[in-house]
């Protein structure tokens, strides 16, 4: 974690690549072209979206292929996964992470701010010794629309 007041740089796809090399991994196009696609959009992909897209440059890149080096993506901190509501996992790059409320009646999905969140996960800490990852999942409940507040 940064100290306050610093700043801490986003890794690269060339930074991610050579942390996989020195942990023994190989740089494959599947990898290269994963990454490519998880670099270029900040929005939330299902491993088949990526897939789609991974394939659509290298067409021989199997979706197993795409499974696995997300689990190893995530084993090294780079990806995180996050269930929004009854959908697939969607992934998404660790330093763009966030908390999301999500409406189990129309499907909206808002990003929430990590404050929302510290309360909880202060009291969950203090009161049961368990460190919640927020981003690891959605908050359900129904929207403004969908509930019929009026403010």
């Amino acid at each position: 974690m940064a100290a306050s007041g610093s700043t801490v740089s986003s890794p690269s796809v060339e930074d991610v690549l050579a942390q996989l090399r020195a942990r023994g991994g190989r740089v494959t196009t599947a990898r290269r072209q994963l990454l490519e696609a998880l670099f270029d959009s900040t929005e939330h992909r299902t491993a088949e979206g990526l897939a789609a897209e991974v394939q659509s440059r290298a067409p021989d890149v199997h979706i197993s292929t795409i499974y696995r080096n997300l689990d190893e993506l995530e084993r090294l901190g780079v990806v995180v996964h996050t269930h929004l509501g009854h959908g697939p996992a969607t992934y998404h790059l660790s330093s763009v992470a966030h908390s999301h409320l999500v409406c189990e009646l129309c499907g909206m999905a808002i990003e929430a701010p990590d404050e929302l969140f510290r309360e909880l996960a202060s009291g969950a800490q203090d009161r049961y010794g368990f460190r919640i990852d927020p981003r690891h999942f959605a908050v359900l409940g129904r929207c403004r629309a969908c509930s019929g507040a009026t403010s």
